[in-house]
């Protein structure tokens, strides 16, 4: 698969199977994403890699804690209340990439740090999708202490990683909305 078969087939995964991911596979993966550009090349990222099912059941039932009765769907609030839900779709690997408070915009470079995990993901035949409804958990100082981030640190994006029970359909994509395209005389 070449990179823009990889970025055309990357799609959210949250049905895995039971099939670990090898820890060569995920140093591939956090190699992969670290090669990706940052703000003035401060490189602010760091990984947390989680394979520990009581520890992710733990974060997903903290995460449900912090929005338990606040303005949420129904929807959302009857899944939060049922003992089986997990927000991580039982994945058995969740990486973290946190940002150290150094860069310009050490968040936004975390963020092209994760897309460039997520291809690799893909191109190896994983899935992964982005878990931004952990960050309340991930942000709670108990949390973070357990998973060895400093206090400084911010978790940016909690992606679950693992072997697609299948790969999901293209839900397809609006038409760009291009607001603009000048183009002056050329020389």
């Amino acid at each position: 698969m070449n990179a823009t078969e990889a970025i055309y087939a990357r799609r959210a995964v949250r049905d895995f199977t039971n099939d670990p991911v090898p820890d060569a596979t995920i140093r591939q993966l956090i190699d992969a994403a670290i090669q990706a550009p940052s703000a003035i090349n401060a490189q602010p990222w760091a990984f947390v890699v989680i394979q520990d099912a009581a520890l992710i059941k733990e974060i997903s039932n903290r995460a449900g804690d912090l929005v338990r009765g606040k303005d949420i769907p129904e929807k959302l609030q009857k899944a939060i209340d049922d003992p089986a839900w997990n927000i991580f779709y039982n994945a058995n690997t969740l990486i973290v990439i946190c940002a150290r408070p150094q860069g310009a915009h050490p968040d936004w470079d975390c963020c092209l740090a994760a897309e460039n995990l997520l291809i690799a993901a893909r191109d190896r035949g994983l899935g992964g999708c982005i878990i931004g409804f952990a960050w309340g958990a991930l942000a709670e100082p108990d949390i973070k202490k357990k998973l060895g981030i400093p206090e400084d640190y911010q978790a940016i994006m909690p992606i679950i990683i693992g072997h697609p029970k299948q790969f999901p359909q293209s839900p397809g994509r609006k038409t760009p909305e291009i607001l603009a395209w000048k183009v002056g005389a050329h020389v």
